[in-house]
């Protein structure tokens, strides 16, 4: 039978084979969309596995080649996963049995997809972007649907203006209401990036419908709050994090991130809006109803990211919809979803000013009056972690931070050592918030992390040499060799450890703070490097900017896995786009880059010549614990009702530190079920159940590696299913003897 032909015969056959078409996709009863649903809140409404019964919970079935960080939607007995090498799978939801995999997706958003229906029940959709297009799959089949823009792509890059080839590389899938796909984007964290405009798409077409510009244009609200002609040149201010949709009203809450560049601002002056914002826009059209701006004119990299809660509180004897969004900064920002008033008063208060060149630090800042923040705000040589290094590091460090710029929150970036708690990669995060809707509960996982900022004049600042001397090209190949190639192996190309991503281009998708931020304080199912000094940081960098495919040193690439025979029904996705400008990416002189890398448009007048980057460590292992923890908050209230450590971290006892200290950078997603259950996976390879009302734990299953997705539940077949991803499988679990299964696990409770 010839190719073509056997892939129509599979599809057909698993069409026939798959349950008929059910009219509840938005019931308790199914995750059918990411993050649960419309609301985002990473709740289930099912109460089969509850507190009494939670301990008698086993492994139901696993599936072994699932990919980590990814979040599963569950419709119609189906589970819908990432994994194989760039696939995405049908799984029947009972078994774990493979019902057809789509393969080659490579740069297939590693958040999670969406999952539209029609009301007829005739289309089924899953939608997702892949290498800056979108992209859409037949939910039933897992073939692709070729009416879906062109040929079956829809190019998100189309209409950016300034001709920028960046900007959709987004890894959260964005949002599902009615028959739009609302996305956001991933613009690059360096100057001269492209603007994180909100935009929407028709399911059916692919056709653009509407757009929100994030860095207001003339005439539009906001224009004011930048410098004259800004949209020309500064970019950011984008979604890359999750959105949350009151459905019934048809209101999309949208978090937003820093301008860029992030740590200094002397050419984007003024308030920014729309940077750093809680945006509620109207879902039909796109326009603005409300917005709150949690940062003025951000300087610290405080992106918005984690997902809006609504709930239903007794606020003033009155019932309550609210949005609660919990941010970088530490604090749970508190709306009536519909005004955009706040429940509780946020204050206006007094911060820093900065004594940077050019620089105009924002005089005050929001301050919530309610609820108290779940992170620590303040860092000082008491904060010092003395269990993670050696007796000089921790004087060494003790020392630093004694001589840092340390005026509390909200101090800016300056040309010496500046302490910022909550740091960068500290704080509230991707899929970290969950709510009980009903009840007016809110959780939180949230990393308590310092990082030290340091800005120098891109024009002078130099890679430094480091251990053992050498270029740093040198350098950064015996540091690349030493602490990364064991996961993505020696040619940059990933895929050494299971899920370690290719780094080759890596510094033309990704600005030079963000990947500083990744090696130092972790992301996903990256933990952070402590072994490497800060020489070696910045030419790690430079080796990476200048090593890959069609560069010098790269390697033959390593042959491609093997995996069991599986019922493949396609192959291939969307086009790889071209490599951005190498003016977007970082600054190094004599490697490459010119100063040309730095220049604005010509047209553009009134901005400074002289720009400053930052050169910072985010120092996970220097803040002392508990490193990350839970807090529920009752916001019928405004009180947290309780907070404890997310799981442990055993280097830090076997050090002889304390235990019970949250898992070090520990934020996977944390799902809450009608049962009272808070389900976690903490970093110390734990999966845990949490009682909803004290914290107290019920119930731990192990697991090997990191889990830096979202679990799921659903009911298939009259069963409840709580399942989770973890990646990085083998060898034992701590306290075991045999290694737990690896990739998606599902738990249920035991058949009587």
């Amino acid at each position: 039978m010839k190719p073509d032909l056997r892939a129509a015969f599979i599809a057909l056959f698993v069409l026939l084979l798959l349950p008929s078409v059910r009219t509840d996709e938005k019931t308790g009863k199914w995750w059918y969309d990411n993050l649960a649903g419309p609301a985002s809140s990473n709740y289930s409404d099912l109460d089969q596995i509850k507190k009494s019964n939670v301990d008698e919970m086993e492994v139901a079935w696993t599936y072994p080649h699932a990919a980590g960080g990814f979040n599963p939607i569950v419709v119609n007995d189906t589970v819908y996963v990432s994994g194989r090498n760039g696939s995405l799978i049908a799984l029947d939801a009972s078994t774990g049995r493979e019902i057809w995999i789509h393969e080659g997706l490579n740069g297939m958003t590693s958040r999670g997809i969406n999952y539209w229906q029609s009301e007829d029940g005739k289309e089924r959709r899953l939608l997702f972007s892949i290498n800056n297009f979108l992209q859409a799959i037949d939910a039933r089949t897992g073939m692709s649907i070729p009416t879906f823009g062109l040929d079956g792509t829809v190019d998100l890059r189309s209409e950016l203006p300034r001709g920028e080839k960046m900007g959709w590389n987004n890894n959260s899938p964005g949002k599902i209401w009615k028959n739009l796909l609302i996305l956001g984007s991933t613009t690059g964290e360096a100057f001269i990036s492209p603007p994180g405009d909100i935009r929407a798409y028709d399911v059916m077409t692919g056709k653009k419908v509407w757009e929100f510009h994030t860095v207001p244009r003339p005439g539009e609200f906001g224009y004011d709050t930048w410098p004259k002609d800004a949209h020309k040149y500064v970019g950011g201010a984008n979604n890359w994090g999750s959105m949350s949709i009151d459905d019934e009203r048809g209101i999309v809450f949208v978090p937003t991130g820093s301008a860029t560049y992030d740590f200094y601002g002397a050419d984007r002056l003024g308030q920014n809006l729309f940077a750093n914002c809680l945006l509620a826009l109207d879902a039909r059209t796109g326009k603005r109803l409300w917005h709150f701006q949690t940062v003025h004119h951000d300087l610290w990299d405080y992106d918005n990211v984690s997902a809006p809660q609504l709930v239903t509180v007794r606020h003033n004897s009155k019932r309550v919809d609210a949005v609660a969004f919990a941010g970088k900064t530490g604090f749970l920002y508190v709306f009536d979803r519909v005004t955009g008033v706040p429940l509780w008063p946020i204050e206006e208060r007094p911060v820093p000013k900065s004594d940077v060149p050019g620089e105009q630090a924002w005089p005050t800042q929001p301050f919530p009056t309610r609820p108290a923040p779940f992170a620590r705000l303040t860092f000082t040589v008491d904060d010092v972690n003395p269990w993670l290094g050696t007796p000089e590091e921790y004087a060494a460090m003790k020392e630093r931070v004694a001589k840092a710029r340390n005026l509390g929150l909200f101090t800016p970036p300056a040309l010496v050592d500046t302490i910022s708690m909550p740091g960068n990669q500290g704080g509230s995060n991707w899929a970290t918030t969950a709510a009980d809707p009903q009840k007016g509960l809110v959780f939180v996982v949230n990393v308590n992390q310092v990082a030290i900022l340091r800005l120098e004049d891109v024009k002078t600042r130099t890679v430094p040499a480091g251990r053992g001397g050498g270029s740093p090209l040198q350098l950064g190949f015996t540091a690349y060799q030493q602490h990364c190639s064991s996961c993505h192996g020696a040619n940059l190309q990933g895929g050494v450890a299971p899920g370690a991503a290719s780094l080759v281009g890596v510094t033309d998708r990704m600005g030079e703070d963000a990947i500083k931020a990744i090696i130092t304080g972790g992301r996903g199912l990256m933990r952070p490097v402590p072994a490497i000094t800060d020489s070696e940081v910045p030419a790690l960098i430079a080796y990476l900017a200048t090593t890959g495919v069609n560069r010098p040193g790269r390697g033959a690439a390593p042959p491609p896995p093997v995996f069991p025979p599986g019922p493949v029904v396609a192959r291939g996705g969307a086009p790889l786009p071209p490599a951005p400008p190498r003016s977007l990416g970082p600054f190094y002189p004599g490697l490459g880059g010119n100063a040309g890398s730095y220049l604005y448009p010509e047209e553009v007048i009134g901005v400074p010549s002289t720009r400053y980057m930052s050169d910072y460590g985010v120092l996970a292992s220097w803040t002392k614990p508990p490193y990350t923890t839970i807090t529920a908050y009752d916001l019928n209230t405004g009180e947290i009702s309780w907070q404890v450590p997310n799981g442990d971290h055993p280097p830090t006892m076997a050090a002889g530190g304390p235990s019970n200290t949250g898992g070090l950078g520990a934020r996977s997603g944390v799902i809450v079920t009608r049962g009272g259950l808070v389900f976690q996976a903490g970093g110390d390879g734990k999966f845990r159940a949490y009682d909803e009302d004290t914290g107290r734990v019920l119930w731990f299953a192990p697991f090997v590696g990191s889990a830096p997705g979202v679990p799921v539940s659903y009911e298939s077949k009259g069963r409840q299913y709580i399942a989770m991803i973890a990646s990085h499988g083998g060898g034992a679990a701590p306290g075991t003897e045999t290694p737990p299964a690896s990739g998606m696990v599902a738990f249920a409770l035991k058949r009587r």
